[in-house]
């Protein structure tokens, strides 16, 4: 009884060549560098369009809440054209508000108080670029234009944002 031999060759086969393995090791080694790099690039680009995201929602917040406040506001105090901001109003109520922007460690922070009491400080926005002459408050005695600059990031893939506000707070009564 003869057996038949497991695996072998039929006549005329003789299986892959080394420069076909070689070949296909070279293009399956491009389609997984191209995809490795296209997989990089999607990383990238969303954690940029992230960064952009938090940083525009924060130059946002921080031009929201001082146009909130600006528009109630009957007196406007600004140290030139940087921050602290300072605005007062009476109420329907004949209360005294207060509020005072101020921009530490890069964070806006609003310190809110109603007449003359214990202040209480809320942060507004981070990221806020303070000092850099990017981030503004000045005015003229009629408008009270803002400038807000935030960025996210570091190095080469920091985002900056600038946002405006001109607000026209309402006339002393």
């Amino acid at each position: 009884m003869k057996l038949p031999r497991l695996g072998s060759a039929r006549a005329g086969q003789t299986g892959f060549t080394l420069i076909e393995m070689i070949v296909v090791l070279a293009i399956t080694g491009f389609i997984g560098a191209a995809a490795a790099t296209a997989a990089a690039l999607v990383y990238r680009e969303g954690s940029r369009n992230s960064d952009y995201t938090a940083a525009s929602q924060q130059a946002m917040n921080a031009v929201y809440w001082i146009s909130r406040d600006a528009l109630m506001a009957q007196t406007v105090t600004t140290n030139g054209i940087d921050f602290p901001l300072t605005l007062v109003w009476k109420g329907w109520d004949s209360s005294s508000n207060n509020v005072t922007y101020k921009i530490e460690n890069n964070a806006l922070k609003r310190s809110y108080s109603i007449n003359g009491a214990a202040p209480q400080e809320t942060l507004i926005a981070q990221y806020i670029n303070g000092g850099s002459g990017n981030t503004i408050c000045s005015f003229n005695g009629t408008v009270l234009t803002v400038t807000i600059t935030a960025t996210v990031g570091t190095g080469t893939r920091a985002v900056t944002v600038t946002k405006e506000g001109k607000i026209a707070p309402r006339p002393g009564l």
